[in-house]
């Protein structure tokens, strides 16, 4: 993702929106992100680096140029990428060639063009090769070679038609002008302006372009000695200029010829306006042509001015020598430089591996040793819970059984009074009965009567006692010891606590059939909650309901205490150890208080059919 980010920025900033539209602080800003992208893609990263080296070089900033030119020809090279090699390779002698390293400019030329061989008929190739040529003959036109600068012009001129790119097919014509003026062939220097000059929407379609070639028009016909156009064409060169922009760089070199055609007439006043124009325009950029403003003025003006002029041309002139020659040095370090740092990249790159390899080894090692400790910790924590288990299941036994001692001892209990009641009360109360049916032989209406009555308490009494005894001989309702159990912890608890107590349950539940394991949770639960009453809630009362919802045990413990924030509260052991055993029985458990209301523990356990009575039975 970051990889594909920076590569759409940089394309889309130098490539589509062109070079004038930059803001090189950002672009400078982008380049000292480009290792925090951590670029994968080589190719990407080589064509980011030509990248910022074509918009450092549009805009005159050559040192940056020349080093990020530098950085995409040793990744091009790596790759074997020709074209783009051969593309980044033009961009240095380019600049080598601005910086006067004409010989530098030609060995990397040469080279470029020995790539662009391999790529026949493809147009991009074939316009690099003219961008080439047209370096090369600018070369060697410094080098006041002749033939070798008009051959690679001309090279570059008829790539330029075959591409029918009519802007650079102008740009050599001029070029072509220019070095045939240079070397006094004025009628073909004359011959290629005007071929341009030709072009009649060339003043709107390229207005700088078209007074510069005006200007080099001009100075052939001035050079070879035709002056009847002039100054009038140097004229209309400048008002073009001129009006065209406020940054008079252009009119630099039109002031100069005026200066100089004025001087060869003698016009000492419009000679000096000129020079003195270009002068000032020129000390803006501090190069040559400042060297060649001064060198006009020290002809034109006299005496002490003109020594002085001549003197600052001197000075100007070692000193840019120095700076050439300073430049050369300075690319030369620049690839010194680029190498010393790829090979420290190459180091650190090493260093950071084996550093990312200690580091995998120390986290697997501590991430071993921490799931051998956590399983240890959990292998205890599970023989814990089983011993704990083991010992509620003991536990929970011993008071069943118990309270199955009890439950017998009870049964025997009735029992023996259920005989006692048949055997000798309904007896002798049936011995009575028949007694007075046999003394019933007084026929007298009053003791008929009195008799009657008697026997018929007698009748009813043995009813009620017969009704007794059978109630009592009944067994007791199947699973009725857990209850009791559950009855018992809440007797004894909210005693201690000094609660008062409401315990609701339905019968519907078949607790015989559940498991141990579950009445056990059931009860600690129950047991927890009535501990965290009396410990935090400092309630009154507390209600206990048992009741069967949707195939679920739900048991619910409200209270009517100070409550508590649900949200804010931290889990204490209390909760803790109820969480799990919810989760050991596949319950679930829900806490809703209030404050200054109270609290309500709702848990949900599920059950199946068989642990549930059939209330039709």
């Amino acid at each position: 993702m970051k990889s594909n980010l920076i590569y759409t920025i940089l394309l889309s900033s130098f490539i589509n929106l062109g070079h004038s539209q930059i803001d090189l602080s950002k672009v400078d800003s982008i380049h000292k992100n480009i290792y925090n992208f951590k670029i994968v893609d080589s190719s990407k990263l080589a064509l980011a680096y030509y990248s910022l080296g074509e918009e450092y070089r549009h805009n005159f900033q050559t040192d940056s140029g020349y080093y990020y030119y530098n950085k995409a020809e040793k990744i091009t090279r790596k790759l074997n990428k020709k074209l783009l090699l051969a593309k980044t390779l033009y961009g240095i002698s380019a600049i080598q060639s601005d910086e006067k390293d004409y010989t530098g400019a030609e060995v990397t030329s040469f080279e470029a063009i020995e790539l662009l061989k391999n790529f026949e008929d493809l147009p991009e190739a074939d316009k690099y090769k003219s961008y080439v040529y047209n370096n090369l003959g600018i070369g060697f036109g410094e080098l006041q070679q002749f033939d070798e600068s008009i051959k690679y012009h001309k090279k570059s001129l008829e790539l330029r038609k075959k591409l029918k790119n009519k802007n650079n097919i102008y740009n050599s014509l001029n070029n072509i002008g220019t070095v045939y003026t240079d070397f006094n062939y004025y009628d073909l220097a004359l011959s290629c302006f005007n071929q341009i000059l030709d072009d009649k929407n060339l003043i709107n379609e390229r207005t700088s372009f078209y007074a510069l070639v005006l200007d080099n028009y001009a100075n052939a016909l001035y050079k070879s000695g035709n002056h009847k156009e002039l100054p009038e064409l140097y004229l209309r060169a400048l008002k073009v200029i001129d009006s065209f922009q406020t940054n008079h760089y252009n009119s630099i070199i039109i002031n100069q010829h005026l200066a100089e055609y004025y001087d060869n007439y003698k016009q000492k006043d419009s000679a000096l306006y000129y020079a003195y124009k270009a002068k000032a325009i020129s000390e803006q950029y501090y190069n040559d042509d400042l060297l060649k403003s001064l060198k006009i003025l020290s002809k034109i003006e006299e005496g002490e001015t003109s020594a002085k002029f001549l003197n600052d041309y001197i000075k100007l002139s070692d000193s840019l020598l120095k700076v050439e020659r300073a430049t050369r040095d300075k690319y030369a370090r620049i690839r010194y430089e680029t190498n010393q740092i790829e090979q420290e990249n190459i180091q650190i790159a090493r260093e950071r591996m084996w550093l990312l390899i200690i580091s995998i080894v120390v986290i697997i090692a501590s991430l071993l040793l921490y799931v051998v400790i956590n399983q240890r910790n959990k292998n205890k924590e599970l023989k814990f819970i089983q011993q704990q288990q083991k010992a509620n299941e003991e536990i929970y036994n011993l008071m069943l059984s118990q309270n199955e001692g009890i439950e017998e001892a009870r049964a025997i209990e009735k029992k023996r009074v259920s005989q006692e009641l048949h055997d000798g009360v309904l007896g002798r109360l049936f011995g009575t009965r028949l007694s007075l049916d046999s003394l019933n032989m007084n026929n007298s209406e009053e003791a008929i009567k009195t008799r009657s009555q008697y026997i018929a308490e007698l009748k009813t009494i043995e009813e009620d006692i017969r009704k007794v005894s059978h109630e009592l001989n009944t067994d007791f309702v199947s699973g009725s010891g857990f209850i009791d159990i559950i009855k018992t912890l809440v007797e004894t608890q909210t005693k201690v606590y000094g609660l008062e107590y409401n315990l609701d349950y339905h019968d519907v539940i078949n607790w015989e059939a559940i498991s141990n394991k579950t009445k056990i949770h059931i009860y600690r639960i129950i047991q927890e909650n009535l501990h965290n009453i009396y410990k935090h809630a400092n309630a009154t009362r507390v209600n206990i309901d048992f009741k069967l919802n949707n195939d679920k045990i739900c048991l619910t413990l409200s209270d009517d205490g100070s409550g508590f924030n649900v949200d804010k509260v931290k889990s204490g052991i209390g909760l803790k150890n109820m969480n799990a055993r919810i989760n050991e029985i596949n319950g679930k458990i829900n806490i809703t208080s209030t404050i200054d209301v109270g609290t309500t523990v709702i848990i949900k356990v599920p059950i199946t059919q068989n642990q549930m009575y059939d209330p039709k039975n």
